[in-house]
């Protein structure tokens, strides 16, 4: 069957369906192909890229140009995944006609079809306004990144009765906005599967267990590429690391030894051309 490409309404689409959504991030050209060729769903270029591409403690100093130069990468190496552009701190909160702007930079000029930012009820106008401007929203509930200073941290949300209620508002408000899908983060599994039970759009998990309408995981964490920070929600399906680290050693050694490059790895000259070569450098 021929692939086709995904888009904001075949995702809600396929929570109608009961099918699960897959999403993984990625950040440049190559990332974003091998994630393509593997089937996902969705790609989200998220401002995580900030600890796993710039080295950074949190996702807060990304700013909107390095967001659209890993974006436009993103967009040259995927051809059926939908592309999430993700909203980076202060790009949407202070102003509602700012959020409109900056959402239409990564469409316009980031090459993406949809934007995420986090935040409930007290970002409805912002997401009204970028859905009025033909923009397709991807919410952001529970653990949001860009809010570690309130909450103390890289916590989970959503624990208490209250908090779990306010999710469940915060998700049927941001349906209720305009959002297509919803991602939760860090919440505990029933909340999660509560707030999927109650909105006609997909919910996307990562660390919210199996309820949700789909699962998102950091290319980096998959992969076994990043060991800085391991949320326990993470599956390794691969030490990719230890396996970067032996080739690079490898081809220390090989330098070192002088095994590499052998005369496969140049490039052939002919004899009569050699031999002029050798001549005009001893004329």
């Amino acid at each position: 069957m021929e692939r086709k490409k995904m888009t904001a309404p075949r995702l809600v689409a396929k929570k109608a369906r009961h099918e699960p959504i897959t999403m993984l991030t990625a950040y440049d050209y190559t990332g974003a192909r091998l994630v393509d060729v593997a089937g996902i769903d969705a790609i989200l270029v998220g401002d995580s890229l900030g600890m796993v591409m710039m080295g950074l403690d949190n996702t807060l100093p990304v700013t909107m140009e390095e967001m659209l130069h890993h974006c436009r990468a993103v967009a040259r190496g995927a051809k059926y995944a939908h592309l999430v552009g993700d909203m980076p701190f202060m790009s949407y909160q202070a102003e509602v006609a700012e959020a409109v702007r900056n959402a239409g930079r990564f469409l316009r000029e980031g090459g993406m079809e949809s934007v995420k930012l986090e935040g409930g009820q007290e970002m409805v106008a912002a997401i009204r306004a970028i859905v009025a401007a033909g923009i397709p929203v991807m919410g952001h509930l529970g653990l949001t990144p860009q809010s570690i200073s309130k909450f103390g941290g890289m916590r989970a949300q959503g624990k208490t009765a209250v908090a779990a209620r306010r999710l469940v508002d915060d998700a049927l408000a941001l349906e209720a906005a305009g959002c297509y899908a919803i991602v939760l983060e860090a919440v505990p599994a029933p909340v999660a599967a509560a707030v999927s039970q109650r909105i006609a759009i997909p919910t996307i998990g990562i660390g919210a267990g199996a309820g949700c309408d789909g699962q998102v995981l950091v290319y980096h964490d998959v992969l076994g590429l990043f060991d800085r920070v391991h949320p326990p929600f993470v599956k390794e399906y691969a030490r990719l690391s230890e396996t970067i680290v032996e080739a690079f050693s490898a081809y220390r050694e090989d330098v070192v030894a002088r095994r590499f490059p052998a005369e496969e790895h140049t490039y052939p000259m002919s004899a009569e051309e050699l031999a002029a070569f050798q001549q005009a450098l001893e004329g």
